[in-house]
């Protein structure tokens, strides 16, 4: 192996994994050098990532490929800061974070229903707080060419609950994810108000349970569900909704919706 050309060992290892070309770097001194290359890591690297660093917020500052690959998998924020891009550090897929400002949220716009503040442990510059509504409904959608193609994809709702939270527990929310307008999922669930009733069972549409997750960033995350993404322009639409019942509800705090390669 160490007899090849070091451009034969890029082809080599442009054709692996970063974590494969990451160990490689052990195999020999020329498999590191290679392994090391903007050429290896370029590779790696989304397809449209100069239109990432043009669009980052700050500007993103890095000296090789590599570098701007573990940047990226720490994640970077893009288009005025209304959206969060993370790689995932053995694959390279693109994970998407739709801040609270990026979704269509019912009435968010009347202080008398929504409020906007900053959160110290937020990524975004502002979340929304439901004060008292009775209406709910949040929305978000992303064109499937800014992910990863051939890639199933899972909608999460990014989410904290006050203290003070009231009426989110007493009907069922619809969670949906559409494609071009034709449902791919959908799916009656009742949830908790609070963090100990979050953390129990709850009664899908079929009448299975599943649980909404606590993160490692201490944010708490409710699955709206998932997609397949091909290979062509498809306008994928996500959200959930409780307008059934007509009493108060309020305490809900919205952080976003991440689209994340479902495992």
């Amino acid at each position: 192996m160490n007899a090849l050309p070091e451009d034969c060992l890029s082809s080599i290892l442009c054709f692996t994994s970063p974590q494969d070309a990451c160990r490689s770097s052990a195999v020999s001194p020329e498999f590191h050098s290679v392994a090391q290359s903007d050429t290896v890591w370029q590779n790696f690297l989304p397809s449209d990532y100069r239109r990432i660093i043009a669009d980052s917020v700050p500007a993103l500052q890095f000296s090789t490929k590599k570098e701007l690959y573990r940047k990226l998998c720490d994640s970077v924020l893009v288009d005025g800061g209304r959206k969060r891009l993370k790689l995932e550090k053995l694959s390279g897929k693109k994970c998407f974070e739709l801040s609270a400002r990026d979704l269509s949220i019912t009435w968010s716009s009347e202080s008398m229903y929504w409020t906007w503040t900053p959160l110290p442990e937020s990524r975004f510059s502002e979340v929304a707080v439901l004060r008292t509504m009775s209406w709910l409904e949040i929305q978000g959608k992303i064109n499937t060419q800014m992910l990863t193609p051939n890639t199933k994809y899972g909608a999460y709702l990014v989410l904290k609950l006050s203290n003070r939270a009231f009426g989110l527990d007493l009907m069922p929310s619809d969670v949906s994810v559409q494609k071009n307008s034709h449902v791919e999922f959908m799916e009656t669930l009742m949830y908790g108000h609070r963090t100990e009733a979050l953390k129990s069972m709850v009664a899908g549409g079929g009448g299975e349970g599943r649980l909404p997750a606590e993160r490692e960033d201490g944010w708490l995350e409710l699955e709206i569900g998932d997609f397949f993404n091909r290979e062509k322009s498809e306008e994928v639409k996500m959200g959930l909704k409780e307008v059934k019942g007509h009493h108060l509800k309020g305490g809900l705090i919205v952080h976003g919706i991440e689209i994340r390669p479902k495992h």
